[in-house]
């Protein structure tokens, strides 16, 4: 279209399925988030996925840190606990961790991708490898017009219906699906996982890190920003060092500052000696 005042421009479907996710932002603004910003050398771990990726695995960096994070929530499971009522407090065992995974929209090869939601399960069992191969099976698999896909103990929501309900008011979907689901500690685990890890695309040409804060409802979350360059020490040197920004965000309806202190130390040494890679 063109306008003599603003100038060319067009006007695209708004995807139904971005629906979903402004549902997300809406039950988000009632939970009570600590952010927690960190910077942690991974020097050794990207050396050493550098030297798989030459041997021939095809290991992923972010897969690695969904390791190193369902590893320390195994640990210290408090930090991913559910609340369920006023009085109790559901602590699981395995690590069902949810990711966002970019999937293209349709059968062609269009750049289009939606950032879609996958559990997977047990990921403090998996080794990096199988992550990283589960992550890349979900990322080739191509996403209908209108469906979220969303795994709920294999089940995955008729495309026909999907529509229905992303075009119903909110505040319909929010009493027929978000109420049960969140009252049921068991519902939740099973259909989104008790720990998220994102990714947060940001880059700084300086060498700097850079952190994203997540919009989220899982009790832990945690989101990779930028890996940045600069002086670290090295035993009894001062030499470049790479490190990654970390968000960690804990419920604190949930989990208080030592249990928090713990999984922290935890998982900044597991990431710092390359767990798993070495």
């Amino acid at each position: 279209m063109d306008d003599d005042l603003l100038g060319r421009y067009e006007e695209l479907p708004y995807p139904l399925a971005r629906t979903a996710g402004l549902d997300l932002f809406r039950v988000a603004k009632g939970k009570h988030y600590v952010p927690v910003l960190l910077e942690v050398d991974v020097t050794r771990a990207r050396a050493a996925i550098a030297r798989h990726k030459r041997a021939g695995a095809d290991l992923s960096f972010t897969a690695w840190v969904v390791k190193c994070v369902a590893r320390a929530a195994a640990e210290h499971r408090r930090v991913h606990g559910l609340r369920r009522g006023r009085r109790r407090l559901v602590v699981f065992e395995d690590v069902d961790t949810a990711l966002a995974v970019y999937r293209r929209l349709g059968d062609d090869e269009s750049d289009e991708r939606l950032p879609m939601p996958f559990v997977l399960r047990r990921a403090d069992q998996r080794s990096v490898a199988e992550i990283s191969a589960e992550v890349r099976r979900v990322q080739s698999l191509p996403l209908a017009p209108g469906e979220q896909w969303l795994e709920a103990q294999g089940y995955t929501p008729p495309a026909w219906l999907l529509p229905l309900a992303f075009r119903a008011p909110f505040t319909l979907r929010r009493w027929l699906y978000w109420e049960p689901l969140l009252r049921s500690p068991r519902r939740v685990k099973a259909t989104m996982g008790t720990v998220m890890v994102t990714s947060v695309p940001v880059a700084s040409r300086s060498g700097g890190g850079g952190w994203g804060i997540p919009i989220a409802i899982h009790p832990l979350v945690v989101a990779v920003g930028a890996i940045g360059r600069r002086p670290g020490p090295d035993g009894d040197h001062v030499e470049l060092r790479e490190f990654v920004s970390l968000t960690v965000l804990f419920d604190h309806e949930v989990v208080d500052g030592v249990p928090v202190a713990r999984f922290l130390r935890r998982l900044i040494q597991l990431m710092e000696i390359a767990f798993e890679l070495e």
